[in-house]
């Protein structure tokens, strides 16, 4: 009994050497991120923490207005884009850090309702406008909100759809706006309503990728964060760990080179 426990002590020691190490090299990072991967980003975070230690405090909104508070100081480690220009200027401006960006995803476009049989597996519903609201993201501020306007100009029904459009903040309010019946239908992005390789609930259109210019979703080490250590190990875990990737892929993107 006594060498049993001794064995245990041993190794509750060990384990808590091990821990006090591994929280001595731990940081923390501030991580802005694009509304439409708030769903996979939670998950991601936690697998992230539990694979390093470091921790990371996230913070969700539009890709815009995260644009504005970065140069205007907002302490922010890392940027995850909702597009691929907005990391670019960050960088172009100095307030990134240079060669840290690329595409941790590739977003795709659906035409949503969360009535079943509302949206034809088409988009004809769009040209025949038995509906009242079209809930689409602000295209000033969301990419996915620009991708909406470009998809309804290609198609030739964005001036006869115009009064019926709501704008929202950002995609997740779009989401939000249709979820509730507010609008029978909108342009949201495919995380959103992607569950085990379809769409959960509703009807819906995955917009051929033809009709709006790629979604690319570009990272980027903001210049706040070219020291932290926790910063560059997101950065790194993002674009090669496997585990992360078919996260990723598995929440409705496509991977940059179809990996």
């Amino acid at each position: 009994m006594t060498r049993k426990f001794h064995a245990l002590r041993l190794g509750v020691l060990a384990l808590a050497s091990c821990l006090i190490v591994k929280a001595a090299h731990a940081g923390e990072a501030a991580v802005a991120v694009a509304a439409n991967f708030a769903a996979p980003m939670q998950r991601l975070a936690a697998a992230f923490e539990a694979h390093t230690g470091h921790m990371l405090r996230v913070s969700i909104g539009a890709t815009g207005k995260f644009y504005a508070q970065i140069r205007n100081g907002a302490p922010f480690d890392v940027l995850l884009s909702a597009d691929d220009e907005t990391p670019a200027r960050l960088e172009a401006d100095g307030a990134a850090v240079p060669g840290s960006r690329f595409t941790y995803a590739i977003g795709r476009l659906v035409l949503w309702s969360a009535q079943p049989g509302f949206v034809d597996a088409q988009g004809a519903v769009l040209a025949q406008g038995r509906f009242r609201h079209l809930a689409v993201a602000n295209p000033k501020t969301a990419p996915y909100g620009a991708a909406a306007v470009e998809t309804l100009a290609r198609l030739g029904l964005l001036g006869a759809l115009q009064p019926k459009v709501v704008q929202a903040e950002n995609i997740a309010q779009a989401h939000q706006f249709v979820a509730s019946g507010n609008a029978e239908l909108g342009f949201v992005a495919l995380s959103q309503v992607w569950r085990d390789g379809a769409v959960g609930e509703g009807s819906a259109w995955i917009v051929p990728a033809g009709l709006h210019a790629p979604i690319r979703q570009d990272a980027v080490l903001l210049k706040r964060g070219s020291d932290n250590a926790a910063a560059r190990a997101l950065l790194d875990y993002l674009r090669n760990d496997k585990a992360a990737r078919s996260l990723i892929r598995g929440h409705g993107y496509e991977l940059a080179g179809g990996a």
